[in-house]
């Protein structure tokens, strides 16, 4: 198979900075409208990486993105949201980037070249069969992250990949790829627009669709949030208020009793 780097093809618009303000954004906003319809197509690719998921951390397995650059900082910031979100442990998903935690604000040159260091810190956390470790990457070439996944390939642990070029170094290492080809970008090679937004959308996807499977939501609230500030305390309050057909005052006693929106709801149906 042929391997056409997309992401690096010309921009479908030239002299940019002759362009005014309104144009450019107006130009930026018609290539997003894209990404969806792009996202779209892979539905079937997400949903056989997903199932997977879902059966390893029912039995205790956990979930790790690695990644370099954007598409590192893409996933950490998904593994971050998860823990306030659905109230689950900050080991169950995690995001790892080359070059460390520095490389979060700032890039650590060549960091992501290594064909080693990928390995090295996922078995920081002690890799086993259980886990699943989805590989991020635009161009589908980062070595940082192909050279982890086959190291997890031979360890028996299941890889995936979000990647925006088709038949890519990565894709061919992950049992599961995701190829979500988002064409040029507007700027010619920045992987932080379209393609970084295609990612986001997909890491919303595996992680939301996993954690309510996993029973993380009831109805279509995040009844296991953590309740750590005023603005998360308050929609607390109203889930009970509704899902109890009690007063919101009766619904704040009953938080502030037992700190968790499920846990309130389960006491306070038993007892009644």
């Amino acid at each position: 198979m042929t391997f056409t780097k997309t992401t690096e093809q010309d921009s479908n618009y030239n002299h940019l900075e002759k362009m005014t303000i309104n144009e450019l954004l107006t130009n930026i906003n018609s290539e997003d409208q894209s990404v969806p319809l792009a996202v779209e197509k892979v539905i079937p690719q997400i949903e056989k990486l997903v199932d997977q998921i879902v059966v390893k951390l029912k039995t205790g397995g956990r979930l790790f993105y690695i990644g370099a650059g954007t598409s590192g900082r893409l996933g950490i910031l998904d593994a971050s949201e998860c823990p306030p979100t659905f109230g689950v442990s900050h080991n169950m998903v995690v995001g790892l980037i080359a070059g460390g935690d520095k490389a979060i604000r700032k890039a650590v040159e060549f960091a992501e070249d290594s064909t080693t260091q990928g390995w090295k810190d996922l078995e920081e956390y002690n890799m086993t069969s259980n886990d699943v470790v989805i590989g991020i990457a635009a161009s589908g070439t980062t070595p940082y992250v192909i050279s982890a996944l086959e190291k997890c390939n031979s360890n028996n642990i299941i890889t995936g990949c979000i990647t925006c070029n088709q038949n890519s170094p990565l894709s061919n290492v992950s049992i599961y790829p995701i190829e979500v080809v988002v064409g040029p970008e507007f700027v010619t090679g920045s992987s932080r627009m379209k393609a970084g937004t295609a990612q986001k959308l997909v890491l919303n996807m595996i992680s939301t669709a996993t954690m309510i499977k996993l029973n993380k939501v009831k109805g279509n609230k995040m009844v296991d949030m953590q309740l750590s500030n005023h603005k998360l305390v308050e929609r607390g309050i109203k889930m009970l208020s509704k899902e109890l057909n009690i007063t919101e005052v009766e619904a704040k006693h009953l938080l502030e009793k037992y700190k968790n929106v499920r846990t309130a709801i389960q006491n306070y149906k038993h007892a009644n």
